[in-house]
């Protein structure tokens, strides 16, 4: 049992407390949800205020009252019992590709440029029943381990086809989450000097054209937004200086965040020296892709001047362990960012990197890679927390979600204290559902709607979507095979 809120200073001025005879607020009549009697409740505010047997009431998508006991009676409230439940910010994904669900556990001990130039040619079979299937399974995995928002960064759109972007948003509102999908791009293949394929990399101004129409036609900028669209050049091996350059014009006229990939490989940043003369971040800093609208997936291999800049220009960092140790590039310096002053956030990356979508698992694995170069202080189990919700959250430009508090929108992640994996973790629950087995969410309430009630999707069945995805899956593979033995057979025709 939790003795006490634990708190870091003084608690938040807008958390209430029945003891301490907090005033009472009034309530219109709106649709409304009551989390009511949780074994404890995480704010996730500043000076880290937990509150056991702490409620959460949710107005019309937006917290109104945090406390302990219950607020005054109101008519039409809807109550989710809170009792062996520890309640959390719905943690947030601040880097994604969902596309490659379709694609997990192969090139399995490639790096990453050996991994792309495997996959790129199977990626280049994008269509839209693939992309509807593999948000589906992406999302859902990212939902039921207590994601309530996620960004998604889609860069693969071979020529003819249309509807993608279409495909991931409408699987995000079926779903029910906070979206925010950037409009990813290449237009740098192998035959200038790029990594992809010329098969599927796209003209840049057509590209210009169609990230402007995907801004005007989902980004919404009203706060509480469900979807938001991103500018996204993939990578300084797969984009041009000119579409990276004009992306990030186009991004500060429409007032939309700026993403893509950078120093994540030590491949990369010999490439980026022998091409540019410039290291990786040194690169994003020429072509003014530094600043407090930016934020960059991975930044592995950053050296002391480039952490200083990163801090400096307020630019965020979409820390992502498990996917860097898959492919052997490295351990993000995320304590000397953080030591800085930057903000960093937590991500799964594309589950053809990870092969998994278990945000919670990622919170776990980024707690215990903190501490491996020999420093078990480097990072806790609550950093790790704070990392997943409040930092991804500025990634993503959200002021709004990341911590349960009077104003910010009702996401909120409910975890089961008393179930097989916390056996024995009375002491410290929060910090056991970071140490110990990560388990499925109970429930997940985003905008203030259950997306996951008693452990299963309220919105889908996650059953068909498994059968959805492998029936495109060996669509994937007969075509991969066939291409295969194409191949094969012009080989055996050259040696002949």
């Amino acid at each position: 049992m939790v003795a006490k809120a634990r708190k870091r200073g003084t608690p938040h001025a807008r958390v209430a407390s029945s003891r301490r005879g907090a005033k009472a607020p009034t309530f219109s009549r709106r649709r409304r949800l009551l989390i009511r009697a949780c074994d404890v409740v995480v704010t996730m505010d500043d000076p880290g205020t937990e509150l056991p047997g702490g409620s959460i009431l949710i107005d019309d998508g937006v917290i109104i009252w945090v406390g302990r006991g219950d607020p005054p009676p109101a008519d039409g409230v809807e109550v989710v019992d809170g009792r062996g439940l520890i309640a959390i910010p719905g943690l947030i994904n601040a880097h994604h590709h969902l596309y490659q669900s379709m694609t997990r556990s192969r090139a399995q001990d490639q790096g990453l440029f050996g991994w792309l130039q495997q996959l790129y040619p199977v990626w280049a079979g994008v269509d839209v029943p693939w992309m509807r299937a593999a948000a589906a399974v992406s999302l859902a995995e990212l939902a039921l381990s207590g994601c309530s928002t996620t960004t998604d960064h889609h860069y693969v759109f071979p020529s003819g086809v249309a509807g993608i972007m279409e495909a991931e948003v409408h699987v995000a509102r079926q779903i029910g989450m906070r979206f925010h999908p950037c409009r990813g791009s290449m237009d740098l293949g192998a035959g200038k000097g790029g990594l992809p394929p010329d098969s599927i990399v796209e003209d840049t101004d057509a590209i210009l054209t169609q990230t402007e129409d995907a801004i005007r036609r989902w980004h919404d900028p009203r706060p509480g937004a469900m979807v938001r669209v991103a500018v996204a050049p993939c990578s300084p091996f797969s984009a041009t200086p000119r579409l990276m350059r004009e992306s990030a014009a186009l991004a500060r006229r429409a007032g939309v965040r700026l993403h893509t990939h950078i120093a994540e490989t030590v491949d990369e940043e010999d490439y980026c020296r022998r091409i540019f003369g410039r290291r990786p971040l040194q690169l994003l800093d020429d072509l003014e892709w530094l600043g407090p609208d930016v934020w960059l997936a991975h930044c592995v291999h950053l050296n002391g001047d480039d952490i200083r800049r990163v801090a400096q220009t307020g630019t965020a960092v979409a820390w992502c362990p498990t996917s860097n140790l898959r492919l052997g590039s490295g351990i993000a310096p995320v304590g000397e960012l953080l030591e800085a002053g930057a903000a960093v956030g937590l991500a799964v990356d594309g589950s053809a990197s990870n092969d998994a979508g278990h945000m919670l698992a990622e919170v776990r694995q980024a707690m215990l890679l903190a501490r491996a170069r020999g420093n078990p202080k480097r990072m806790s189990a609550r950093d790790a927390l704070r990392i997943a919700t409040r930092g991804s959250a500025r990634c993503l430009g959200r002021d709004d979600v990341g911590a349960l508090l009077p104003g910010k929108r009702g996401d909120v992640a409910l975890y089961s204290a008393d179930s097989l994996p916390m056996a024995g973790t009375q002491f410290d629950p929060v910090a056991a559902l970071v140490y110990c087995f990560p388990q499925r969410v109970r429930h997940l309430v985003v905008d203030g709607r259950q997306v996951v009630r008693d452990g299963r999707l309220v919105n889908m069945d996650e059953d068909v979507i498994a059968a959805d995805a492998r029936s495109v899956e060996q669509r994937i593979l007969t075509g991969t095979r066939e291409r295969g033995n194409r191949g094969t057979r012009r080989a055996r025709r050259g040696g002949m």
